[in-house]
């Protein structure tokens, strides 16, 4: 249900909503296991036209407030409230905000939602406070929220090294797709700690990466969650029938790449019509964030 806690305010403080977009994993490898228990990644990030929305409001008074409360998450807990207190910490800024968001993208669906959302509050803040902190910082103490806050707060399709903080900004193919989350929840910690996860994928070079295209690209994470989570792997089966598609970060969504908008209606109205128990939308690809193009100048 939208977010209407800011329209209606009649507040003179200055107010900012900002998208936060759902990213892809195009290709994710993984090349080994660190001694703190992490694993080294190589990965494609794309972003989608298709999110969240964040909703800020400048306070005078100093205190972070949460206007939207995410049902069993506490505030200690929530991404939005973990980055603006992080920013007031790190910069001592007397100011504070009302955060709140519209909420489109599933909790834990491997499109990167939670990363996105702190990620447009740490910009969005970062402009509202006056901090002027650059976006190398910003990503810096993205980075202690999350391993997928760096590239949110950059806003640009990138090929991602170490835990997914390493990025070198690429040009990706920008295809429609249609996304699926099954309806059921994957553990993330229990998908990287399994004993069949694949974790000695030979590394490749990012020009390797980009020269093999779409069609070689494979996440080493499909074969665990497919025999933990059957009903993942029976929507992988569903939409591979009908059109390339791979499991984005570790689950449960899944992506099919379509040629045109034309045929991702149709593959929309078919998930809809024949799996009405799965969430699906379309979206397509971007190589720019929609993040970097919604601040004011």
């Amino acid at each position: 249900m939208p977010d209407t806690s800011f329209s209606s305010d009649a507040s003179t403080q200055p107010t900012l909503t900002l998208p936060a977009p759902a990213k892809l994993n195009r290709m994710l490898h993984i090349v080994g296991r660190r001694d703190d228990g992490y694993h080294e990644l190589q990965t494609l990030f794309q972003f989608l036209d298709h999110g969240d929305d964040i909703h800020l409001r400048l306070r005078q008074d100093g205190e972070i407030t949460l206007t939207d409360r995410l049902e069993g998450v506490p505030r200690e807990a929530n991404l939005l409230w973990r980055a603006a207190d992080l920013l007031k910490r790190e910069t001592g800024c007397a100011l504070g905000a009302d955060l709140g968001v519209t909420k489109r993208l599933p909790m834990g669906g491997g499109l990167g939602g939670g990363s996105s959302d702190a990620a447009s509050v740490l910009v969005g803040l970062n402009h509202l406070w006056g901090l002027g902190l650059t976006t190398r910082r910003l990503a810096e103490l993205g980075l202690t929220l999350g391993a997928d806050v760096p590239v949110f707060v950059h806003g640009q399709a990138a090929w991602a090294e170490g835990v997914g903080e390493r990025l070198v900004p690429v040009a990706l193919d920008t295809p429609w797709f249609v996304v699926v989350h099954p309806g059921v929840a994957v553990s993330t910690p229990a998908v990287f700690t399994a004993p069949e996860l694949t974790r000695d994928t030979p590394a490749i070079t990012m020009a390797r990466a980009l020269k093999g295209g779409a069609s070689s690209w494979r996440n080493d994470c499909e074969d665990t969650v497919r025999q933990a989570y059957a009903e993942v792997a029976r929507a992988l089966d569903w939409l591979n029938a009908r059109a390339p598609s791979m499991l984005t970060g570790t689950g449960a969504c899944i992506f099919a790449r379509l040629e045109s908008e034309a045929e991702a209606v149709q593959l929309l109205d078919d998930v809809r019509c024949q799996q009405p128990t799965w969430h699906a939308f379309k979206a397509l690809g971007l190589n720019r964030s929609p993040l970097l193009d919604a601040l004011p100048a």
